[in-house]
């Protein structure tokens, strides 16, 4: 079964894999901002929805990461 990625050239698989590292970059901040943000609010005001949030946002982080070890998977078959 061909994966989702062989229909893409070498240079565009390189674009995303970089993209797609910008991106998880991006994300980890985020949600390690959300983590800071959710323990300082449950300390002045207990637990409230910025409590759960970053819950929402860490399995986004996860898939992205496990998106971008297919593309490295798809990058090593070819050469």
């Amino acid at each position: 079964m061909p994966s989702q990625f062989s229909t893409f050239t070498t240079e565009e698989l390189l674009k995303k894999l970089k993209k797609q590292k910008t991106m998880i970059l991006i994300q980890a901040i985020v949600v390690i901002l959300m983590i800071i943000l959710a323990v300082f609010s449950t300390i002045e005001k207990g637990i409230s929805f910025q409590t759960f949030l970053p819950l929402f946002f860490a399995p986004m982080l996860f898939v992205m990461q496990f998106e971008a070890k297919k593309i490295k998977k798809e990058l090593t078959s070819r050469k």
